[in-house]
This record gives C-alpha cells, structure tokens and sequence, in this order.
C-alpha cells in the first residue's frame, strides 16, 4: 500500500480540526485532575458531530487498556461503520491504539501533537489512514509537564521498561 500524500487542509476544516481537539483536550485535563495521564479524545462524524469522548483511566482504574482512544471508542458503542469518522486525540496513538483505529478503519485520526511521541503515525499513513498532526503547543505542553513530573507512569503507559529490567 502506498503512503498518502501530506494532507492539505482549508482554513475552515484546520478551524473545525481545532474545535474537535478542544474536546479531546478537556477530556485530557479532566484526567489529569483525576491524577491520571493527560491524553484525551474524541469520536466524531464528519461534519463535527461528537459522537463519543474519553481519556486515559489507566491510572485511575488501574486498567492498562484504558488509554484515552479506547476510551472514547468503547463509549461509542456499536457502529456499523467507523470509516466514515474522525478520531481526535491530544497525543499519536501508541500502537495498542494504532492497531485500533486500523482495524477498524477510522477514516480519518486527527492527532494534536506527536512531538512527545510518534506511535504508530507512520504505520497508519502507510495503510491508507488519512493523519493530520496539528501540532498544537497547547497538548505538548500538557505532557510535557506530565512526563518530567511521572517519568515512571509514562513509561509504563507508553512500554518502556525501567533500565533495571533484562530485556527479553
């Protein structure tokens, strides 16, 4: 499969990207006031319709799945399609929620910011995932705070083992 141009976005849709992001951003604060990691997101239709939202519980609920993605998709339960929608979340979905967005081909991901991280952007442009990064200093700032406060609890969440560990 070959990899889809750089997206070209009109004034109005880089508007309507930044609304849905605001979203994704209150649900990001509302974790991170609940001591969890600040990501949020949201499901949306494609003419801006929220359909579902969420952040990452991981902390809270003591659930490693609970990343912010899968939180906002499992509250919008059943569809019979997820092509036609947007997903919207404050950080590049690591590859747990690559792998969800993939499978069940969300249209379009709207990421606002991968300087943090990458996940799986990449991987997901390469199957034919339409990505745009609006790299919003806003949502780096966030995590940026988060991580040099809990280096310990991001890394877990993102995967990384603590030096001490032996590779497998």
């Amino acid at each position: 499969m070959t990899t889809p141009p750089e997206v070209q976005l009109h004034e109005s849709q880089k508007s309507q990207y930044r609304a849905m992001l605001a979203v994704a951003l209150d649900e990001a604060r509302m974790g991170h006031a609940e001591g969890g990691i600040p990501v949020g997101a949201a499901l949306f239709t494609q003419d801006g319709k929220l359909i579902s939202r969420g952040h990452n519980r991981r902390v809270q609920e003591d659930d490693p799945s609970v990343h912010g993605e899968t939180d906002a998709f499992r509250r919008a339960g059943r569809q019979t399609s997820y092509r036609d929608l947007i997903m919207v979340t404050t950080l590049a979905p690591c590859w747990y929620c690559s792998g969800l967005v993939r499978q069940f081909r969300i249209g379009t991901l709207v990421v606002g910011e991968s300087r943090n991280f990458q996940g799986g952007l990449d991987w997901l442009r390469e199957h034919g995932i339409r990505v745009v990064d609006l790299d919003s200093q806003e949502c780096v700032d966030l995590l940026t705070g988060y991580i040099e406060e809990h280096p310990e609890v991001w890394n877990e969440d993102i995967g990384e083992l603590p030096e001490s560990w032996p590779e497998s």
